[in-house]
């Protein structure tokens, strides 16, 4: 009979830490959430561990400390070179109610200058169009490697690179989104990444209370980010509605509200065509809503970048308007 006690895992103090009943349990600190994710990265975890750990933060909702904790450890396993960055502008949600107008956003800013990446997690909920699906269409360089990222933006100022090619372990958690029924805090955490270092990080958090915490996380990194609840949980603005800035910059934090664009709600699509984000570009269908959102989201963009309100929007609109004498059109 063996009676000797088996040892206790290492990142079991790291599920109790979260797990332990609703007087026992606490926020991992800063320091905790980098060693955690750490682990899981490394692949020193068992699934039964990575599933548990994903759920019991799922339900106790992350911390600013916890989510800069996480984006060190993973900024301390990126093999990136110095690339120079002007928005990174991640694409994790997918588009459900209306098109994502952004794209054409960033593709007018890339157009006048601006250097952009993009990075997503692929379709990983049914009934949603992600920005994979269609960056093809509007000619968006697909990149698979950091290298083709510093090619890309040398010439057209814009690249987009799937979470899978940079940093597949979050990916996979991300993909666990069907196994175990809910999204993680893995969708958040992607939000503040900034894998290049960009003057600033665009991000779009959908549920109410969370974008303060992402704010405070990217201060705690050191990071100029812009906050907002975009459309669809995507970094796009909804003209229809009242939009909220949550900005950081040199460690000071700054609140604006921006007013609805449109007096009146505007009928979302009966189905998303990606081919009318192509029309809309070459100027060959009207869409008021789709003008609002692009150039309201193009604005943000600039206003993250330091660009006042009022400066701003009449930017967004010379861009926009000046995004077709550029030999980077879409063909």
């Amino acid at each position: 009979m063996n009676l000797v006690t088996p040892a206790e895992h290492p990142f079991a103090q790291f599920v109790r830490i979260l797990g332990k009943g609703k007087r026992g349990a606490r926020n991992l600190t800063r320091e905790e959430a980098r060693a955690a994710m750490g682990m899981l990265l490394d692949g020193k975890t068992e699934d039964s561990q990575l599933g548990a750990f994903l759920m019991l933060l799922r339900h106790k909702e992350e911390s600013a400390e916890e989510m800069a904790g996480f984006a060190e450890a993973v900024r301390e396993r990126l093999q990136a070179p110095a690339i120079a960055v002007d928005l990174d502008w991640p694409s994790y949600a997918g588009k459900k109610r209306h098109l994502p107008w952004f794209l054409l956003a960033a593709k007018a800013l890339a157009n006048s200058g601006v250097r952009i990446l993009l990075h997503g997690g692929g379709a990983h909920t049914a009934g949603r169009l992600y920005s994979e699906q269609v960056i093809g269409l509007l000619d968006i360089p697909l990149c698979r490697s950091w290298g083709e990222v510093e090619q890309a933006l040398q010439e057209q100022q814009l690249a987009f690179i799937p979470l899978g090619d940079w940093m597949p372990q979050l990916q996979r958690m991300i993909d666990l989104r069907n196994i175990l029924g809910l999204r993680s805090p893995i969708h958040s955490l992607t939000r503040i990444l900034n894998p290049l270092s960009a003057r600033c990080g665009l991000q779009s958090i959908f549920h109410p209370g969370y974008q303060a915490v992402h704010r405070e996380a990217s201060q705690l990194l050191g990071d100029t980010a812009l906050v907002i609840k975009g459309e669809g949980g995507e970094a796009e603005i909804n003209p229809d509605a009242t939009s909220h800035l949550y900005g950081t910059a040199n460690g000071e934090n700054w609140d604006e509200d921006w007013p609805a664009l449109s007096a009146q709600r505007h009928v979302k699509p009966e189905s998303l065509q990606p081919a009318h984000l192509q029309a809309f570009w070459r100027g060959e269908v009207e869409d008021d809503y789709a003008q609002l959102a692009v150039v309201s989201s193009m604005a943000v963009a600039l206003r993250g970048l330091g660009m006042p309100r009022e400066e701003a929007f009449e930017q967004a609109q010379q861009r926009w308007d000046a995004r077709n004498k550029s030999i980077l059109a879409i063909s």
